[in-house]
């Protein structure tokens, strides 16, 4: 199984959990905790989630399924941005673990730029570290500007970018991965199969009818064949988490690479950072 390393030890799979929308309906609460416990069992040991989803209710549902596995689990969560002052992010991140059922995060990230300094969520971030209640920090949807402020701010210890990446958004290939692949700095890549909305049929099909996987197999497949990038797909059901976890059965080869850019073609110049 493919790993991503973080620059303070820790080494995790490079296929995740993502939970963007799981909480959102009771209906679906006993599937989804049934889906996330199958992927812990296959071996996807990272799960993200953030304040914002559901407005705390998939921190509630994820607090359930890790209740009993919390030590085999790489928890990530995120503030929001109006949250990421001082103060603010303390309260925030004490709620987040409340709501998780646990003392501490692995990685904490900002979720998007907002009005606070970033000096100041940089300082709010490293308190939290010294306090023991998150073990490093990163941030999500910064482009390359916004991580060159970071720096400049103070924020070299950055642990990762979770920034929208999949083979039909592959802007962050020209300049913002090879930024971050030199400060040996993550890329988890949310919304890898863009969400479901890829074409059936095409490249993507061929090239799965010849790995005998699945098209959404390809397409993890291809957002984790960079060393330095993660996909953390969202799965509603068993058999979609179980399909996920074929991904890493396999690796695309030169040919494939080179059918997939010719149907999707990789960024020629730099483009603005895309957001879901």
């Amino acid at each position: 199984m493919k790993t991503i390393a973080f620059r303070a030890g820790a080494t995790v799979p490079a296929l995740g959990q993502g939970t963007w929308k799981v909480g959102d309906r009771r209906a679906a609460r006993d599937a989804e905790i049934a889906t996330l416990r199958r992927g812990l069992s296959l071996g996807l040991t990272v799960i993200d989630t953030a304040e914002m989803y559901g407005v705390g209710a998939s921190e509630e549902l994820v607090g359930t399924v890790i209740q009993d596995c919390r030590d085999d689990v790489f928890l990530v969560s995120k503030v929001y941005p109006h949250n990421a002052g001082r103060r603010a992010m303390a309260t925030s991140c004490e709620a987040s673990l409340k709501r998780l059922g646990t003392d501490r995060l692995d990685l904490y990230l900002l979720h998007w730029r907002g009005g606070v300094p970033l000096a100041e969520t940089v300082d709010g971030f490293e308190r939290l570290a010294a306090a023991g209640k998150i073990g490093q920090w990163g941030v999500s949807n910064f482009d390359v500007d916004d991580m060159i402020d970071l720096f400049a701010a103070g924020g070299t210890a950055c642990a990762a970018n979770q920034v929208l990446y999949n083979v039909t958004r592959r802007g962050p290939e020209h300049t913002l991965i090879p930024w971050l692949d030199e400060r040996q700095i993550p890329v988890m890549a949310y919304s890898p199969v863009e969400q479901g909305r890829l074409p059936s049929s095409g490249a993507l099909k061929r090239i799965a009818d010849r790995h005998d996987a699945s098209v959404m197999q390809v397409a993890l497949a291809f957002a984790m064949r960079l060393d330095n990038v993660m996909a953390i797909p969202k799965a509603s059901t068993v058999a979609h988490v179980e399909d996920n976890r074929g991904a890493m059965d396999f690796v695309l080869n030169s040919d494939d690479l080179a059918e997939i850019d010719a149907a999707f073609p990789p960024p020629r110049r730099k483009t603005p950072l895309d957001m879901l």
